[in-house]
């Protein structure tokens, strides 16, 4: 069993500072405690604590031997250069003490960098799901030659470290058996994720509603949902229907499966029928991953009409000087699109999060990050329509917003913060109020804001009106203002010649606090100018 689960939990809600600003995991406190998360609850290896800069595993004595084993074997050692696995050390003596950790008898304690944000598969694009399915089977084929296997196989234990998959989960290896042909995380794999391809490629469910689905989609499911010719696909053969039939008729008899025996096989010849058996699935998730798409906003940025060339020129210009101004370390791009500023951000140093509800925009955005090495987390993942908190009594997986900001949500984790060509989404689509607007932006920024408004008579604010001028039709600056007022002033402004209006905003020196937990409050509060 994994114990991603845990590290796919909250750093910062599962990690509660002592006085002596040491860690303590909300996982041990008691499980009917309302406020605390369940992390790695469902693992009997081990156990995981994080802190702002690393993972605490606690291993139990029952996985120390194995886990002791797999940590020294070359297979590890090389993993961990490719950059493919998570770094790992063994944390004892002073180290324990520092951290405030107790290892009991037989048990061990590991420390790996902490990757942040954590992100969700249901937040991936395809590309991005293809990407960890790959290394996934990359790191299961590599280990059975050195003696391995992976007894976990799910997106689970897949984190992007900027724009490359990374395996988290040092606990799914263990030592394989040299005569067994079988892989016992096949189907675990297929479940997980083979079928969420599948089913997004030809029944157009999207990968995003695998939140509702832990342990993926069993063949039974996309058989009934495929038509019969596509059921005989020569790639989906083995894996739905043949699958599905074998289970029908294993329970017609009533018969119990009889218990699996040690297998006799030759290892030269094993070792052989699982390296087949993983290119057929190398070769069924090439085919299941729906080719690269197209949509509306992935072409904005060379199809906006209401931008001509100088006004887009002078945008870059004002966002690459605010950065060159803020010196921000991390970035949060909301609306990226197809990542411009993004990149930008990231070419100026910084570590950045984009997000964009469309993901065929992200999917690009991903692609030119993936190709040139560069640090952006790209997420499909809607700011007004945040990913929920999930799992089990909602607390294995976080909210988006609880992974953006700190655990009082007062504040964000994000230098500078960028929202261009978006706030005219949120009043008009969302119907969002800009004091609304203004309360969240001042929750994910430690500082700086840049800001792009777009007045009513502009193209797109038109396009998106619908009729409601009596409600969004006098709109204006001045409201803009008022509305930002009491959490940020103005460092900078420009007027592009399209009317568009880019501001630098800077957090007042004072938040109060009482604002930002009550949207009613935003317009009563007036911030403090800076000194």
């Amino acid at each position: 069993m994994s114990s991603q689960t845990g590290l796919q939990s909250d750093p910062l809600r599962s990690a509660r500072q002592n006085s002596s600003g040491a860690t303590q995991s909300s996982s041990s406190r008691h499980p009917g405690d309302g406020s605390a998360f369940e992390a790695t609850f469902r693992d009997p290896a081990g156990q995981l604590q994080l802190t702002a800069t690393h993972a605490l595993r606690r291993i139990y004595p029952r996985a120390l031997e194995e886990t002791r084993a797999f940590l020294a074997s070359p297979l590890r050692k090389a993993l961990e250069r490719s950059g493919d696995l998570i770094a790992t050390e063994i944390v004892q003596g002073p180290d324990l003490s520092a951290q405030a950790l107790s290892a009991q008898a037989g048990e061990l304690w590991l420390r790996h960098p902490r990757i942040d944000p954590i992100s969700y598969p249901w937040e991936w694009t395809t590309a991005q799901w293809r990407a960890a399915a790959e290394l996934t089977l990359r790191l299961a084929g590599q280990a059975i030659g050195a003696g391995w296997t992976l007894k976990d196989a799910t997106p689970l234990n897949i984190l992007f470290n900027g724009a490359r998959p990374v395996l988290v989960d040092v606990l799914s290896f263990e030592r394989r058996d040299p005569h067994s042909s079988v892989w016992l995380a096949y189907g675990q794999f297929v479940r997980t994720f083979l079928l969420p391809l599948v089913a997004e490629k030809l029944l157009s469910w999207p990968l995003q509603a695998t939140l509702f689905a832990r342990d993926g989609y069993e063949p039974r499911t996309i058989y009934d949902a495929l038509g019969p010719l596509q059921r005989l696909n020569p790639s989906l053969l083995d894996v739905v229907t043949l699958a599905t039939l074998f289970e029908e008729g294993s329970g017609k008899g009533g018969k119990p499966k009889a218990q699996r025996k040690p297998s006799n096989t030759d290892p030269e010849l094993a070792a052989h029928i699982l390296h087949k058996r993983i290119a057929r699935l190398e070769k069924q998730i090439a085919g299941a991953a729906r080719a690269e798409t197209n949509s509306r906003w992935s072409g904005y940025q060379q199809a906006a009409a209401h931008y001509r060339p100088a006004d887009t020129e002078e945008k870059k210009r004002f966002v690459a000087a605010a950065l060159d101004r803020c010196h921000p370390t991390r970035v949060l791009d909301i609306g990226a699109n197809t990542g411009t500023y993004s990149l930008l951000a990231a070419e100026a140093g910084a570590e950045v999060v984009a997000l964009d509800n469309d993901a065929a925009a992200i999917e690009a955005l991903w692609r030119t990050a993936f190709k040139q090495n560069k640090p952006i987390t790209a997420l499909v993942a809607n700011i007004a329509r945040p990913t929920p908190a999930a799992g089990w009594r909602n607390r294995e997986q976080l909210s988006l917003l609880d992974r953006l900001t700190e655990p009082d949500r007062l504040t964000g984790k994000f230098d500078l913060v960028l929202m261009l060509a978006v706030i005219h989404h949120l009043i008009l689509r969302e119907q969002l109020p800009l004091a609304h607007i203004a309360g969240l932006c001042a929750t994910l920024t430690r500082r700086w804001l840049v800001l792009e408004w777009v007045p009513p008579a502009d193209p797109m604010f038109q396009e998106w009106l619908r009729g409601r001028d009596d409600l969004y039709g006098s709109l204006s600056e001045d409201d803009l203002h008022q509305a930002f007022a009491p959490f940020f002033h103005v460092a900078d402004r420009i007027e592009l010649g399209n009317h568009r209006v880019l501001f630098l905003l800077e957090r007042n020196q004072v938040f109060e606090s009482d604002a930002a937990a009550s949207p009613n409050a935003l317009s009563q509060n007036e911030g403090t100018s800076p000194s």
